[in-house]
């Protein structure tokens, strides 16, 4: 089965959720070109990601969904709010959706946990999970230690669900590679930063048309919570921090309203500019609807190429 078919969308792609990037506005703007837009839900209460849905649902009428990081303080509201707006799409992240699945299936929600391990993917497909997002090291914000190339098809042979790729996708050969290796669909969201529709500064789109193969770097290892940033003045400032053993709270003082920063003011030095490794194949700013085209349209090409390669 292809993400499309359980999403109702053009394309088999999902948008990743971005906090403080992935507004309602954008996710429809996703939504309209094809894919299935996701609101994220990252440093909003449920009064003001309930405002940024009604906003999506009067920009589409297409498919869109939310993505709920767990570990955010009004999580219990947020979780009843889904109910009562009767959101369709749900992704989650950081803990177990478990103990609000019985109401999001009932309200006939399709429920997505992004995963970093064999081991979570089986949670949270007891817990109920529709399909889950196989996520790797590459992709940029939080992420695991695995990469995709290695924790997708152990994933896809250990649970009985369809599993969505994340993490180094921002080609239609890349695409196409991890529908090979069993995915059902994608979700990207690095090269979708330089769309003409995402509401970033202009000062962070130049950062990633600037970046090269090694622009990224992982902050936060020691303190379990690892995050994939471009480098700058603030990276380099943390890991040294973070290598001579300073304590969580010095270490939080750096990063504080880091995204922010860099999403809002273009501060591309003081700023945490979040991006995957893919970064370094962004060449141009598009519209969405070409980014998201040229890349289903090349992972068909690709996969019709490779079913001719003679080994």
């Amino acid at each position: 089965m292809k993400l499309n078919d359980i999403t109702g969308t053009k394309y088999p792609i999902i948008q990743g959720g971005m906090a403080n990037i992935a507004t309602g506005e954008f996710a429809a703007a996703v939504s309209n070109a094809g894919g299935l837009g996701l609101i994220a839900s990252g440093g909003m209460n449920a009064e003001a990601l309930r405002e940024q849905i009604h906003i999506c649902k009067a920009k589409t009428d297409q498919p869109f969904g939310v993505n709920l990081m767990l570990m955010n303080p009004d999580v219990d509201n947020i979780a009843r709010m889904f109910v009562e707006e009767k959101v369709q799409f749900i992704t989650t992240g950081a803990g177990n959706p478990g103990k609000y699945m019985k109401d999001w299936k009932a309200m006939g929600a399709k429920v997505f946990p992004v995963v970093a391990s064999v081991a979570l993917a089986k949670i949270m497909v007891r817990a109920g999970a529709d399909a889950v997002i196989a996520e790797g090291g590459e992709s940029g914000g939080h992420v695991g230690d695995m990469t995709t190339m290695t924790l997708l098809p152990q994933v896809v042979e250990a649970v009985d669900v369809p599993v969505i790729a994340a993490g180094g996708i921002a080609t239609g050969k890349q695409m196409a590679a991890a529908m090979i290796l069993g995915a059902c669909g994608v979700q990207i969201g690095t090269c979708l930063l330089v769309s003409e529709e995402c509401p970033i500064h202009d000062n962070y789109k130049a950062a990633l048309l600037k970046a090269k193969d090694n622009a990224t770097t992982v902050t936060g290892r020691s303190q379990g919570a690892p995050v994939r940033i471009i480098k700058n003045e603030m990276a380099r400032e943390y890991l040294k921090l973070e290598a001579a053993g300073a304590k969580k709270e010095e270490l939080e003082q750096i990063t504080l309203g880091g995204l922010r920063r860099a999403v809002q003011d273009g501060d591309i030095q003081r700023g945490s500019v979040m991006a995957g490794q893919v970064c370094g194949q962004l060449k141009e700013i598009r519209p969405l609807a070409d980014i998201l085209d040229d890349m289903y349209e090349g992972a068909i090409s690709s996969l019709r190429q490779a079913s001719k390669i003679d080994i």
